[in-house]
């Protein structure tokens, strides 16, 4: 029977004191007996934990309670086993490393389109205003091959910081049409959209990512797995691990 709680989320929104921070929430972690990861920049956080689900809603509740983590929203799914052997509270310089400091999402979001939206746009192939919809998958290719969207673009990256250099090459090819990043949780396509917006691009990004999107809609137009960074490796559209798997 599945009963570990496992949740992801992510912010962007200002922590001058990333490096204080640490010890205080791995601290408070540790006590709940909670394992995972949490990342920590000045542009934001980043969080994936897995434990008791009192103890881990518990503990997101009192990060809501900081006015800087007030608005943090997570994702959840179920597994039987712990998939985290640590926990984990690291301090960086981006909670997703795309090297370009310009790029910041703290102050201003790209537009974000709604998963049940998304699914509308992909049933006609085209937005409400009748422009062909593009949908760009922003993860690294070894992601990409264990599931996507039918017929998502996929610029085979091996990092996100190649990112910006494979947008400005297919920028031409993405004018005149609606293009919505994805990722796993939101993180990575919420970049990815302000740079190409930046770069001319009516860009958009998918709300809660393929997760949210499973969430919300499931498996519409969808076509093998998504890939997670713990011992589940992987998950359905149902949010359940991948076959073969035991979580």
């Amino acid at each position: 029977m599945a009963s570990v709680l496992n949740v992801s989320g992510y912010l962007f929104t200002r922590i001058d004191d990333p490096t204080d921070l640490r010890p205080v929430l791995r601290e408070r972690a540790v006590a709940a007996g909670l394992r995972g990861t949490i990342l920590l920049a000045e542009e934001g956080i980043n969080l994936f934990l897995a434990g008791e689900a009192d103890a881990v809603r518990g503990f997101v509740a009192e990060l809501r309670a900081d006015p800087r983590f007030a608005a943090l929203t997570t994702k959840e799914s179920w597994s039987a086993t712990q998939p985290f052997g640590k926990m984990l509270v690291k301090v960086k310089r981006e909670i997703i490393r795309m090297d370009h400091p310009t790029i910041r999402p703290e102050a201003g979001r790209a537009p974000a389109v709604a998963p049940a939206t998304l699914r509308r746009w992909l049933d006609s192939g085209r937005d409400e205003r009748g422009r062909p919809v593009v949908l760009l998958d922003t993860r690294n290719a070894f992601e990409v091959d264990y599931g996507s969207f039918d017929g998502a673009v996929d610029w085979r990256i091996e990092r996100f910081t190649q990112f910006p250099d494979a947008a400005a090459a297919a920028v031409g090819d993405l004018e005149g049409k609606t293009v919505v990043s994805y990722c796993t949780g939101g993180i990575r396509c919420e970049k990815a959209a302000i740079y190409l917006r930046e770069a001319g691009v009516d860009a958009y990004q998918l709300e809660g990512g393929i997760l949210g999107y499973f969430e919300q809609v499931g498996g519409d137009h969808w076509s093998g797995e998504c890939f997670v960074f713990d011992e589940r490796e992987a998950l359905t559209p149902g949010l359940a691990p991948r076959q073969g798997v035991v979580a």
